[in-house]
């Protein structure tokens, strides 16, 4: 009688993907390795300049002297510049002016993006292949900058908070990517929601919009951080200084090369360093956006690629 002995099961190779194509062969480990420098490298590229902004805004003024300029190794850790900068003056006025333009104007684009987006993705609404085609031209056709300024100065939004909301609060390709999601709904629940009387809000913010918090969530971010980042509007809109947003005021700084208001007296007495306050600015700008990225990245593939895909 002959014994059959099964043969144990291959180990699966670390770097083998089950689902690769059976065409593409596997990477090898010299391949493998390359990959892993040319990343190591690439992130490195990324990171160095970041830990040299931090490391210097968080030096002291001797440690600045003493690096003559940017410090790459921290001595002693200091957070004078942060608490000055928080302590009240031009650069607390300025974030705050950031943070509540960045909250309205990402409410306000948001609730108009979806209701567009919903409207143009039901192929029975009024006129959504003209109003479509008309938003398509938009994308490559514009009045211009002289046009948008004078119908913004005509509106009398001229130095007040409307101007750094109104001019970019949609943006097509975003509303095209949201169609795009909505489409990919199921009609089958959309139908039986009507069935039961739904109308179309109720339809929009008990079914469709539960469904889509992936491609909200990454539109969501898109608006926020183009409103956190967004200094052109304002530096062409606003005359008054005290209106001026968190970017605005980074760019005087570090271009001017002068302390903001309140600061001075501080950088005189040999307190603070000017360059630790500039990167501590620059920290500041870039900090809601480092800290909300990571949350909304498992989004961006399900989010945009299917909304963008379907469309």
């Amino acid at each position: 009688m002959t014994t059959v002995i099964d043969k144990p099961a291959s180990t699966p190779r670390p770097w083998a993907a089950p689902d690769r194509p059976a065409w593409e062969e596997e990477p090898s480990k010299a391949g493998l390795a390359g990959k892993g420098i040319a990343l190591t490298f690439a992130c490195l590229a990324v990171l160095f300049p970041l830990w040299i902004v931090i490391v210097t805004s968080l030096s002291s003024r001797k440690t600045i002297d003493e690096a003559g300029g940017l410090v790459m190794v921290p001595k002693g850790i200091t957070f004078i510049a942060y608490r000055e900068l928080l302590s009240g003056g031009q650069v607390t006025r300025a974030t705050l002016v950031s943070v509540l333009v960045t909250l309205v104007g990402t409410l306000f684009s948001m609730t108009v993006s979806v209701l567009c987006a919903y409207g143009l993705s039901r192929s029975g609404s009024l006129a959504h292949r003209w109003i479509l085609m008309t938003l398509l031209a938009t994308m490559f056709f514009s009045a211009g900058l002289i046009p948008t300024y004078l119908l913004v100065q005509s509106l009398g939004l001229t130095d007040s908070y409307l101007a750094l909301i109104l001019p970019s609060a949609l943006s097509v390709f975003n509303i095209l990517v949201l169609r795009g999601f909505f489409m990919g709904i199921s009609q089958e629940l959309i139908d039986s929601a009507r069935i039961d009387g739904a109308g179309d809000f109720r339809v929009l913010w008990q079914i469709v919009m539960p469904l889509s918090r992936a491609v909200l969530a990454v539109i969501t971010l898109f608006y926020a951080v183009g409103y956190w980042s967004a200094w052109f509007n304002a530096s062409l809109y606003l005359n008054d200084q005290d209106k001026m947003p968190l970017q605005n005021v980074m760019i005087q700084l570090v271009q001017k090369q002068e302390a903001p208001v309140g600061l001075s007296q501080a950088i005189k007495t040999g307190q603070l360093s000017g360059l630790a306050i500039q990167m501590a600015v620059m920290v500041m700008a870039l900090l809601p956006v480092a800290v909300l990225s990571p949350f909304v990245q498992k989004h961006f593939k399900k989010g945009m690629l299917t909304g963008a895909v379907k469309g």
